[in-house]
């Protein structure tokens, strides 16, 4: 085990996952819970390790292709059919759906 996993396994522990699934409503053995934590801690390092990488001078990526991502014409490609489907609504006002209130 490597300093860096060392120092993240006391971060999170079997006991700590089992506590955070409670909260979640997930249910879980303690096998469970150990391979969680352990996984967990690998993420949690492999951040960290991300953390160290020199950046300077780098640019953000606006995205990974080398050409921009073609955009469509801007068009109307259909008629407005409100009308027909607020014509079988059981109540409309105004062009709005009328719903019983459920917030009282």
């Amino acid at each position: 085990m490597s300093t860096s996993d060392a120092q993240h396994s006391a971060d999170l522990n079997a006991q700590t996952v089992s506590a955070i699934a409670h909260l979640a409503r997930l249910s879980l053995n303690d096998t469970q819970s150990a391979e969680y934590a352990q996984s967990l801690n690998k993420i949690l390092g492999m951040m960290e390790s991300l953390k160290e990488i020199n950046t300077d001078g780098v640019e953000p990526l606006k995205s990974p292709f080398d050409n921009p991502q073609p955009l469509r014409v801007d068009e109307v490609s259909e008629s407005n059919h409100r009308e027909e489907y607020q014509a079988v609504a059981p109540a409309v006002e105004a062009g709005l759906y009328l719903v019983p209130r459920v917030i009282e």
